[in-house]
């Protein structure tokens, strides 16, 4: 029988409460892995996908649920020295890949406009479509739980709703296709924390605008870097206030709020006046 190699043991171990835990707890209570599914799990090569790449395969072989795993790995024009930190990685974490080449840079260093934008678009395309020519029915994306608190901020503070990433939604313009977050319930820090533990090298972005960035040593100014810094300020101060944020999308009380839609009709709160 295998043994589990370090990574692995180190889940069930160290990080057992932090993530391996969490984890399970996600998919059970969101229900995102479901017998005879055939889940693609997409590894880019980030501390995040390569973590769920383990957990999904450590949850194959202890979990009573049948089902099928595909490992993806797209490579959108690394360069040689990406391209074997990642082969590095994935062999030491004794992940299964279907790799498979594409020419995304390509097209996204010709934008100049929002290449990132485009660049998100693309590779999610490009994995959508392989996973479902490939005969599956879930992807499984590595979104952790700071993605979703952070999201939710971002929302509303930039784009005027109350929105967030769900664990588990319909993948539009892909019939049959469901895309799941395993990691919705495990902290960025906790993945962190595994990464070094293990001794990874785990890949940044490589595109032709993230070296140049790096080699001009410019700062990350995105917007979600300022909600991730605001954020980290509020825990600093009050460490519940993750927490709140994430509660607060289970517990909206629609009777106080002005207004709400289910992406089909509008209401208000005026709503209970019309009759008087």
């Amino acid at each position: 029988m295998n043994q589990p190699n370090p990574a692995q043991r180190l889940i069930t171990t160290q990080f057992s409460k932090t993530i391996w835990n969490p984890f399970r707890t996600a998919v059970r209570d969101y229900r995102l892995v479901e017998p005879d599914d055939h889940i693609a799990v997409c590894i880019s090569g980030g501390k995040d996908s390569l973590l769920l790449g383990v957990l999904l395969q450590m949850f194959q072989k202890h979990s009573k649920i049948p089902f099928r795993l595909t490992g993806l790995s797209m490579d959108p024009g690394y360069l040689p020295a990406a391209r074997a930190q990642i082969d590095a990685n994935i062999q030491a974490l004794g992940l299964n890949t279907h790799q498979y080449n594409t020419k995304l840079f390509e097209t996204v260093n010709r934008e100049t406009d929002n290449p990132c934008f485009l660049c998100s678009r693309l590779r999610r395309g490009s994995l959508y479509s392989k996973a479902q020519e490939l005969g599956c029915n879930k992807i499984a994306l590595g979104h952790h739980y700071d993605d979703v608190i952070e999201t939710t901020l971002m929302s509303m503070l930039y784009g005027g709703q109350v929105q967030t990433m769900l664990p588990r939604i319909r993948a539009k313009n892909y019939e049959g296709v469901q895309v799941i977050r395993p990691l919705y319930l495990v902290r960025e820090r906790s993945i962190l924390a595994w990464r070094d533990a293990c001794g990874l090298e785990c890949l940044a972005c490589s595109c032709a605008f993230a070296e140049k960035a790096r080699q001009d040593n410019h700062p990350e100014t995105s917007k979600r870097y300022e909600i991730k810094n605001l954020i980290a300020r509020l825990e600093a101060g009050n460490e519940q206030v993750p927490a709140n944020i994430f509660n607060s999308l289970k517990n909206i009380n629609v009777r106080d709020v002005l207004g709400w839609h289910d992406g089909a009709e509008t209401h208000s709160f005026l709503d209970e006046y019309k009759t008087e």
